[in-house]
């Protein structure tokens, strides 16, 4: 797919969610952003969009309401005109010790971090259509990709990411007739949380092969990568600077 005058939707992913919208911009599309809280931050985005001579929009929406959903998907096709590409960037990280958990704390992890993207993505598919295919990026997690949950406390969130893996593959098949190619990034270590300490900092770079972390720009490559390709559909790959082979 050429991007040149495609209308892209990024939904979440307030940092690197960011640095995503303005490299889809710089390739000629017109920037549709979500958000719930974070309203200065999507305006800052738009207007870098914007400077980039394309043209963005700002939806506020709680993606764990499927009415929002809806309304966020059709809000962005209307206001930009039409939609081609979708990437679910949002999520919950929820750190709580399994004896700890509740219900809520289940169904609330796994309405962001799974049910949204199959609501944004149902959304989206009619009008995908009207424009004759589309690009759908969801996003899980390098763990979940090479099947490790390797550090407790992540359940619900370790399952939802999982999840969107067998989201990717049953939507590539459900929507390869429409010309609607699907696949999943699994990003590894690309920004250190807030309040990281320099231990926690030095210990990631020590159990990555590559020794750094990654940064924004390796996730945004990864969906241009993916967005510009013709026939990769049903993937989910890994950024994760060779995590998973150590």
């Amino acid at each position: 797919m050429q991007l040149a005058d495609c209308v892209a939707l990024v939904v979440g992913g307030r940092r690197i969610g960011a640095v995503v919208a303005a490299e889809l911009a710089r390739r000629g599309a017109d920037i549709a952003l979500s958000y719930r809280r974070s309203k200065p931050e999507a305006d800052r985005t738009a207007a870098e969009v914007t400077a980039l001579g394309r043209r963005a929009v700002a939806i506020a929406a709680d993606v764990s309401n499927a009415a929002d959903c809806d309304a966020l998907v059709d809000a962005a096709a209307a206001g930009l005109g039409r939609l081609d590409v979708l990437v679910n960037m949002a999520s919950v990280y929820l750190r709580k010790p399994f004896d700890e958990l509740t219900v809520r704390d289940w169904d609330e992890s796994l309405a962001v971090d799974l049910r949204a993207a199959f609501l944004c993505s149902r959304a989206a598919v009619p009008h995908m259509r009207k424009a004759g295919g589309g690009r759908i990026v969801n996003f899980s997690d390098w763990l979940a990709r090479s099947g490790r949950p390797r550090y407790p406390g992540f359940l619900p969130y370790y399952v939802a990411k999982a999840g969107i893996i067998g989201l990717t593959e049953a939507l590539a098949l459900e929507l390869a007739p429409d010309r609607i190619l699907v696949n999943a990034i699994a990003p590894g270590p690309i920004l250190p949380p807030p309040g990281t300490t320099r231990e926690e900092l030095e210990a990631v770079e020590q159990a990555t092969p590559l020794g750094v972390w990654g940064g924004e720009a390796e996730i945004a490559k990864a969906v241009l990568a993916l967005v510009e390709s013709d026939f990769m559909t049903g993937e989910t790959i890994r950024v994760d600077g060779g995590r998973h082979v150590r």
